[in-house]
């Protein structure tokens, strides 16, 4: 852009010259930005499906789905023991505590600090050399940032090891030694993962969705696709009453009420006395729990059962009533309270009558099902009220807002937690919602916009639909975050007959093997077929017998292999992790994580093997990624400035 052609471009090029008032400045940047694009590209770290095992998810991103352990390797090799490259490793995972343990065994601590030092400043070094000064700098805690960054430095000096005994020394005198530690372990795992991606399903069935969430919050780059279990905790934070009920509901099967009541500060003293009272007499005999046997308090389980069935009771209630609220949904088979036939004690579905297991409904009313009573109605509007006034799930929720969405684009990939709404032939499935009809890309944009209206609109009819919205996410058929034709949760309560529990996929799942499906979604996100790729959570592969989270010759990748322990006797394994660097990409699956304690008293890792997804014949920079997009069009910008400045069209500011 050599001459400045309208207005609005001379405007904007004043504007920008406030940033770069001279010749020399806006010359300097071109030239650093221009040598940015040749640096390799940023690594990018895809975990999905983590349901709340917050141990497992801190120990992953501590070593980088074993990136960390693979550098250790590759700098030492031979010159360190085994047992020296597993201490080392389990320093940077958990530098107070292992420090902690090293100071009670008795050991020489000068010595040991010298050594450890000087080996992570290595690995430091090793992290940081693909990228510039600047990024490095940005990744040392603020307290280190020049002793660190001089010490990653690649100037040789004659006198090194002199030189490394003083600024020890000098740690040592300060006592600051230990900080200078973790702060040089928090450099090198910042710069093993650059970029982190969530691909759904933070919530759930683990006992640590918030303490994940709190972790998630201090990453500096970080983007999140929401899950189906996330939507319904955003529907509750919205305040809606059956959001609210299925997330007590799951929160309840699985042992994890301290999470509700200790996590996020919600009382749940009015339910429990209202389900004591109610089911007082009810063993509750279908509502056992799923817990963990090493943290549930079994003091808690005659309580904890009756609160299960108390919930599960009003969210059956509560579901019934939003179901018939939106008729053009087409969800009347989900009805099933008012199909009990309480004389025989049967229930009529699926062109049958079967026996209930159980037939204690003390609160519901044969005439009217789905009425709350009295009683129920004051629990909802408690737990109503405290779900909006938790601080620090409010604060979670946002997090979720901002960072997140339902779909994202990156790096010619695009990123989903389930699945496209699809016809039985693989066309976009129109979607009814509001007064229209939506399908493809333009479907998520607007289940996109009513999750952000349903929180942030204030209360009335408006705020109430797009919260249904949100529930409608979690559970309809035509949802791309379910991906199944029912959720058969009533009947697995209350029917034997095992046919009536199937949840049957979307032909998403039948159909995304076939090129011929998947390249018309690469169209409708404008992405390009030979070098794209979907990348999904949600359905558990199942290593076990065989599948494959590789799918239509690559095009596809499923990453849920059972992060969670609900699912790993499924799945044989303990999750799998994406890794896409300049090398190109590679999948990691892990072997089940014991616990914080072991790794640091044993040294004990994850055990993961990887495979390569999909190698380059050129090793990618960032000139490749749409970093490099954003980087080109501020060289344009730039270079029209330097332009007009040598044209006399700008002045320098200087």
């Amino acid at each position: 852009m050599n001459e400045i052609n309208y207005e609005v471009d001379k405007h904007y090029l004043e504007t920008l010259s406030y940033r770069f008032p001279s010749i020399a400045k806006c010359s300097t940047e071109i030239i650093n930005l221009c040598s940015i694009l040749q640096l390799p590209k940023e690594t990018e770290h895809f975990m999905t499906d983590i349901h709340g095992e917050y141990e497992q998810f801190v120990h992953i991103m501590k070593n980088g789905s074993g990136t960390v352990r693979s550098k250790i390797e590759d700098l030492f090799g031979f010159n360190l023991t085994p047992r020296d490259k597993k201490e080392l490793a389990t320093l940077i995972y958990y530098p107070c505590e292992k420090m902690k343990m090293v100071r009670e065994s008795g050991e020489d601590m000068h010595d040991w600090y010298r050594t450890m030092l000087l080996r992570l400043i290595r690995v430091a070094r090793h992290c940081g050399r693909k990228y510039t000064r600047s990024k490095v700098r940005k990744s040392i805690p603020e307290d280190f940032a020049y002793l660190i960054e001089e010490l990653m430095s690649e100037t040789e000096y004659a006198d090194k090891e002199n030189y490394y005994d003083r600024i020890l020394e000098a740690l040592i005198q300060t006592d600051r030694v230990e900080e200078c530690i973790i702060a040089l372990t928090k450099t090198i795992q910042n710069l093993t993962v650059n970029h982190l991606h969530i691909i759904g399903d933070i919530f759930d069935r683990g006992p640590g969705p918030d303490v994940i969430l709190d972790t998630m919050m201090k990453l500096k780059s970080i983007d999140i696709q929401w899950g189906n279990h996330d939507v319904v905790w955003m529907g509750a934070a919205c305040g809606n009453m059956t959001c609210i009920a299925t997330v007590l509901r799951l929160t309840a099967r699985y042992g994890n009420l301290d999470t509700i009541e200790n996590g996020y500060g919600i009382n749940l003293i009015p339910l429990m006395r209202f389900a004591m009272d109610a089911y007082k007499d009810d063993p509750c005999s279908c509502f056992g729990l799923k817990y963990d046997e090493k943290t549930y308090d079994i003091n808690d389980l005659d309580q904890d059962i009756k609160m299960h069935k108390a919930i599960a009771i009003l969210q059956f209630k509560l579901e019934g009533q939003l179901i018939k609220r939106h008729p053009e949904w087409h969800m009347e088979d989900r009805l099933l309270l008012d199909k009990i036939n309480w004389e025989s004690g049967t229930i009529s579905c699926y062109g049958k009558d079967y026996p209930m297991r159980d037939m204690s409904f003390p609160t519901v009313d044969p005439k009217d099902p789905y009425k709350l009573t009295p009683e129920e109605e004051a629990v909802m509007e408690h737990l109503q009220s405290s779900f909006l006034n938790s601080e620090r799930l409010q604060r979670h929720v946002r997090f979720l807002l901002n960072k997140g969405s339902l779909y994202l684009i990156y790096n010619s990939n695009l990123l989903f937690h389930g699945s496209m709404p699809l016809n039985e032939d693989g066309s976009f499935a129109d979607v009814p919602l509001g007064s229209r009809t939506y399908k493809g890309r333009e479907l998520l944009d607007v289940l996109d916009n009513y999750v952000r209206k349903g929180y942030y609109l204030s209360e009335g009819p408006d705020k109430l639909y797009a919260t249904d919205v949100i529930y409608f996410l979690w559970t309809h058929p035509l949802s791309p975050l379910f991906g199944k034709y029912k959720m058969t949760t009533f009947e697995r309560y209350f029917i034997e007959d095992k046919e009536t529990h199937k949840e049957p996929k979307t032909p998403y799942y039948k159909l995304y093997n076939n090129v011929e499906v998947i390249n018309p979604i690469f169209d409708e996100f404008g992405l390009d077929h030979d070098h794209s790729h979907i990348i999904n959570g949600h359905v558990p592969v199942k290593q076990i017998k065989g599948e494959s989270p590789i799918k239509c010759g690559g095009k596809l990748i499923c990453i849920d292999g059972g992060f969670s322990r609900a699912y790993q006797k499924t799945t044989g394994i303990a999750g799998y992790t994406l890794i896409s660097n300049s090398y190109g990409l590679k999948l990691v699956y892990h072997e089940p994580f014991t616990s914080k304690e072991d790794a640091i008293r044993t040294g004990s890792d994850i055990h993961s093997e990887s495979m390569v997804v999909e190698g380059v014949r050129r090793r990618k920079s960032v000139r490749d990624t749409d970093a490099g997009d954003r980087i080109r069009q501020q060289l344009r910008e730039l270079k029209a400035l330097l332009a007009a400045y040598r044209s006399g069209d700008i002045r320098e500011k200087e």
